[in-house]
């Protein structure tokens, strides 16, 4: 019995290599969090725009050190805001939609903006879980390939402390795996 887990074991880690190998690296992102990393595969054919200020942000080290602002189990995951308030962004101009048939899904990765449709900049979540309601409205640039199992763990900041949320999770580094060595 051991020896068929350990074969299955490395199977499936063999596996892992072999898909992460035939990504397009110029379009994926790893996004290390304290409890491991997590590989999204981005849509360029979805959102041009949306993908090239992600991958310019990220080269840059935005993202790095960035916290989860806004935590709804069952939900969403929210990142991207340097002041951690949810109301801030990066000093790029906001970003025309790029709306799409792209359903959001569980570990689907999508902008977050305000009322007004081009208004997304740096801030993007992660869903948790199916999440209809948001077809069509909000940009979807990417997909969580693997280490969904650590988009899980992100916890909810305990409280709110002049806007910004304390103890919350954060993006350790995020970097485009064209860049990895």
């Amino acid at each position: 019995m051991k020896r068929f887990l350990l074969s299955l074991l490395v199977i499936m880690g063999l596996s892992c290599a072999v898909h992460a190998q035939g990504m397009d690296k110029e379009n994926t992102l790893y996004m290390d969090l304290k409890n491991g990393r997590v590989v999204i595969q981005m849509r360029p054919d979805l959102a041009p725009k949306h993908v090239q200020r992600i991958k310019e942000l990220t080269r840059a080290g935005f993202y790095d050190g960035i916290v989860f602002h806004r935590v709804i189990r069952g939900f969403m995951a929210q990142t991207g805001d340097p002041t951690g308030t949810g109301m801030g962004g990066s000093d790029k101009p906001d970003l025309p939609a790029e709306f799409s048939n792209a359903l959001h899904e569980r570990g689907t990765v999508s902008m977050a903006r305000a009322s007004n449709p081009n208004s997304a900049n740096s801030q993007f979540f992660i869903c948790f879980k199916k999440a209809a309601s948001l077809d069509g409205q909000y940009t979807v640039w990417g997909q969580v390939v693997e280490g969904m199992e650590f988009v899980d763990r992100i916890k909810k900041g305990s409280s709110f402390n002049n806007g910004k949320v304390t103890n919350p999770d954060k993006i350790i580094k995020m970097q485009v795996a064209a860049d990895v060595q």
